[in-house]
């Protein structure tokens, strides 16, 4: 079996579930793990659907993942295709194994994985603890394709850490579709894992809701310094009025007083976002309050998404704005963040960091950054480099 996966690390994670489940079925089968999250990720799902069973006629095509899940008629009329699973029954072994040509069904069941023991490929392991959302953003589709807010329990979240370090992973990452909002408290299971399974070097999160992080989060960032100082945060505008009519929970001064919080204690954090440019009726005035947000907080990783409008939320019966204005403002929003990176991997020159070996001459350092070393150095281990320049947006060390 051979899995293409699209999308964010919860279906990186659930791929590796497959994998596992899947270890008997034929090598003919491909599983395509969608994503949904704009019209542009499914028109890449449905052309590599495409590309796939032209180059490997003979093969048995599964679509799964969320796409899949809002609509799977859609992609069981694709001639392509042979058969449809949901998001849970992908993680099931007797749909996953089985022949029927469509199965999805009800996503508000109880969350549950099994243990995953390696990611192909990669030297750092993806540890999903979360599932859905409870919130109500009116752009996003996520409560459709993932269901409420549900998450794995504290014991398997142990179990499936000590496992990921039995198998030599040294850096980990907790994700979820709203990880922020995990029903056992974030930094609960946070104090667990790192006091429980102290051989964990690294630990990292998936995209943040910066409404679900307190001042216990900061005093946990300052009290372990496994916790790496980057944090990815789901921003998605730097206007207060365009934050209210995406329902976002946070408002601009929020980002700006977490970002002075976590860099007084720990002044090495470097800070992302994800952004939405050319919501339904932002101005030019609303946009520019998001350049200037990303300035005055020095946010540095920037993913930048035009707003893309997905059936069934309530931002499509808003007034849309034209497409080029929405590309031309994720343009401008990239190019600034380019540069936010640029100056900060300019200022990394001439210190030591510590750089996690993702293959002989790469690796990321505690605050991701991409570093190209001059040497080989063992996959999958923490080193310290020299920082010696700057090279193809890169650290040179």
């Amino acid at each position: 079996m051979k899995i293409i996966t699209f999308g964010c690390r919860m279906n990186t994670f659930e791929s590796a579930v497959m994998m596992r489940l899947g270890s008997e079925i034929p090598d003919n089968v491909i599983v395509v793990n969608t994503c949904a999250v704009t019209h542009e990720a499914e028109r890449q799902c449905c052309q590599t659907i495409r590309k796939l069973k032209r180059e490997n006629p003979d093969s048995i095509l599964v679509v799964t993942g969320c796409a899949a899940q809002l609509d799977p008629i859609k992609y069981a009329q694709m001639p392509e295709v042979d058969r449809v699973l949901g998001n849970r029954e992908k993680l099931d072994k007797e749909f996953l194994c089985g022949n029927q040509k469509q199965a999805v069904g009800d996503i508000h069941q109880e969350f549950d994985l099994p243990i995953v023991a390696d990611f192909e490929g990669r030297t750092r392991a993806f540890l999903q603890i979360q599932q859905g959302c409870n919130h109500h953003c009116t752009f996003c589709v996520v409560r459709l394709a993932r269901g409420k807010n549900q998450g794995l329990a504290p014991n398997q979240v142990i179990e499936q850490a000590k496992i990921f370090i039995q198998n030599g992973f040294n850096e980990i990452v907790l994700t979820g579709a709203d990880v922020a909002s995990y029903p056992d408290g974030l930094c609960s299971i946070t104090e667990r894992l790192l006091q429980e399974v102290p051989q964990i070097q690294r630990l990292r999160y998936g995209s943040l809701d910066p409404a679900a992080l307190g001042d216990d989060f900061v005093a946990l960032v300052q009290k372990y310094p496994q916790i790496m100082p980057h944090f990815h945060l789901s921003i998605q505008s730097g206007d207060d009025i365009i934050l209210r009519m995406m329902g976002r929970r946070h408002r601009q001064q929020d980002i700006l007083d977490l970002a002075q919080k976590l860099r007084r204690v720990r002044p090495e954090v470097a800070l992302g976002a994800d952004f939405i440019t050319g919501f339904p009726t932002e101005s030019d005035e609303q946009f520019q309050h998001t350049l200037d947000l990303v300035k005055k907080a020095n946010l540095t990783h920037l993913h930048v998404f035009p707003y893309s409008e997905r059936p069934g939320t309530p931002a499509v019966k808003l007034k849309q704005l034209p497409v080029n204005v929405r590309k031309e403002r994720a343009k401008i929003l990239r190019d600034l963040g380019n540069q936010k990176y640029a100056d900060l991997l300019k200022q990394m020159v001439g210190k030591t960091v510590s750089v996690l070996v993702e293959s002989d001459k790469k690796g990321w350092t505690e605050n991701y950054l991409h570093v190209i070393l001059n040497s080989n150095a063992p996959v999958g281990q923490i080193i310290s480099v020299q920082i010696k320049g700057v090279q193809d947006n890169a650290l040179v060390g």
